[in-house]
């Protein structure tokens, strides 16, 4: 049965809701994607204030899904179901688009579907190419870094978790540090163009383990002091290269591990390697991913540029797989700031502390 879904995103700082079509054949159709962002709200800020962006939300959530709807010609008696992220992030935002969500459903008498938002960037790749199942997925976002064995709907085995910082952290902690604009991410990669990228040496993080584990704690914070007394021009290009370079060498490394752990359980054609989440926006960190993937024998997809960063397709996919899989939320679902893929490893071996807050945890 073909199934048409509303998908809802509002975890972080970005408003967004599209309608997504999944076929009997598994071919996937985005009929809209919408995006309100807030990053001029924020700018002054330097970062993401969680109480100025629950308003944003709650402000604008019903535009944008009327946006979303009208874009894709559809009136809500076509949708088959209606997804939204109920976490992980910062909750009130997580409150506004599951709340939305539950109305329609409610309304309309459709199925609800309570979206993991990781299981949403697992999935982004499966927006532009027929990515199968299983698959080894490095999920490498603002908030998040993870290496996880991706198995089926909602079946995630976790290989490797970040026990400090996210890459994406790392990325805009040290944009900001080294005075860039906001968001910090992408102004890093731009000035790290031409660039000499062995000009600092930054640290390794975890040399004597060889699991599959980040840290980017130890980079944010050397590269936060180098960036004080480092403000030529070229300097500054040099530093933003080396950074990059860091972060991608750490990224490349552990997922070389994994795909060696990947492949003891996998033929060779199940060795699919998937990169998500908005880093794999960088077209160095890609290139670079992309290139030990077909040195190991793995296939590489990454989902096109517009569903890398947060974006409702996303959900809406992950929401229409679980409903063909018979799988959907009462209206009772809650919205989480925490929610581990791989719930078994988070209890068994949690990489943070408790009292640690923060969707990463």
């Amino acid at each position: 049965m073909t199934l048409t879904v509303l998908g809802l995103e509002t975890s972080c700082d970005e408003t967004a809701a599209a309608v997504v079509r999944l076929a009997d054949d598994g071919a996937v159709s985005v009929l809209s994607s919408v995006i309100a962002s807030q990053i001029a709200q924020h700018a002054p800020f330097g970062g993401v204030v969680p109480e100025i962006a629950a308003r944003a939300h709650v402000e604008s959530i019903d535009a944008i899904a009327a946006r979303a709807m009208s874009e894709a010609g559809l009136g809500y008696e076509a949708l088959s179901g209606v997804a939204a992220t109920a976490g992980p992030g910062l909750v009130g935002g997580v409150m506004v688009g599951l709340s939305f969500g539950k109305a329609v459903a409610l309304a309309r008498g459709l199925p609800l579907v309570a979206v993991n938002h990781l299981e949403g960037h697992a999935v982004s790749a499966r927006l532009g190419a027929a990515v199968a199942y299983p698959f080894l997925l490095l999920l490498v976002s603002g908030g998040h870094c993870q290496l996880l064995e991706v198995a089926g709907v909602g079946a995630c085995r976790r290989l490797g978790s970040t026990i400090d910082d996210a890459a994406g952290e790392a990325f805009d902690k040290i944009a900001k540090a080294m005075g860039l604009a906001y968001p910090g991410g992408p102004a890093l990669e731009k000035l790290a163009e031409g660039g000499d990228a062995t000009r600092f040496a930054l640290p390794r993080a975890l040399l004597g383990r060889e699991d599959c584990d980040f840290s980017f704690s130890g980079l944010k914070t050397a590269a936060g002091r180098l960036a004080e007394k480092t403000t030529a021009p070229e300097d500054q290009r040099d530093l933003a290269a080396s950074v990059q370079e860091a972060i991608a060498r750490q990224l490349t490394e552990r997922s070389e591990r994994a795909m060696k752990l990947y492949a003891q359980d996998h033929g060779p054609d199940q060795r699919r390697f998937v990169v998500a989440g908005g880093v794999a926006a960088n077209r160095h960190v890609r290139a670079r991913l992309q290139a030990a993937a077909e040195a190991h024998g793995f296939s590489f997809n990454a989902p096109p540029l517009a569903y890398c960063t947060d974006n409702a397709a996303m959900i809406a996919l992950a929401g229409a797989e679980r409903l063909a899989a018979g799988i959907s939320d009462g209206l009772d679902a809650v919205a989480r700031p925490r929610w581990p893929l791989d719930q078994a490893a988070a209890v068994a071996n949690p990489t943070h502390a408790p009292g640690r807050k923060g969707a990463k945890a």
